[in-house]
């Protein structure tokens, strides 16, 4: 499970949370707005560009969302949705925050709104953006991942590093292989998809 070569292929067409304006209650709750009868408003940022906003007023089992939406004639409609939440036992004490799915009542981290509603990644059938990568660029990211670890340039084409100082001599060489296997992987994949290796 989660080894190399593992997950889905490109899911094509299929719209990820990444890009609809993901509302995720652990990021308010750590900004301390989630106090009972306060307003907020909420922003999205791309490049530090302003892309969204919303207003949220504070109730107490839930919030309300101010928004617009497109509706199904493509027409911009002013929305007030009422979403619940739920609270879970942490495991050293005090409690976590979930929402509950306006569609489906599931309990959720985080809201997506790709339409014209708030709802769970479940119900607007969205996958995440690593679900989009072939096996090719999964390998060469986790390679990447390695090499942040071992503390060299990204990238499976450029050289390998040294041994980061203070690093044991036996977990080197363990993420060594692990690095390797990936970088394989990803350009064996390569060369297949692009029918290098035949003649």
């Amino acid at each position: 499970m989660g080894g190399i070569g593992s997950g889905r292929r490109n899911q094509g067409g299929k719209r990820t949370g990444d890009s609809s304006r993901p509302l995720d209650i652990r990021k308010l709750q750590r900004a301390g707005v989630l106090t009972r009868g306060s307003w907020f408003e909420w922003q999205w940022t791309v490049a530090g560009n302003h892309v969204a906003d919303i207003q949220v007023r504070v109730k107490t089992k839930g919030v309300v969302l101010f928004y617009q939406g497109r509706n199904s004639d493509g027409e911009w409609q002013k929305v007030a949705l009422r979403v619940n939440w739920d609270r879970t036992p942490c495991a050293y004490g005090g409690t976590r925050l979930w929402w509950l799915c306006p569609n489906c009542g599931r309990r959720v981290a985080i809201l997506y709104n790709p339409r014209t509603h708030y709802a769970c990644r479940h119900c607007h059938k969205l996958v995440y953006e690593c679900q989009r990568e072939s096996y090719e660029d999964r390998a060469a990211r986790r390679a990447n991942t390695v090499r942040r670890r071992l503390g060299w340039e990204p990238g499976i084409f450029n050289g390998e590093g040294g041994k980061p100082k203070g690093m044991h001599w036996r977990t080197f060489h363990r993420l060594m292989a692990e690095h390797n296997a990936y970088v394989d992987f990803s350009l064996g994949d390569m060369v297949q998809r692009l029918g290098w290796g035949k003649r």
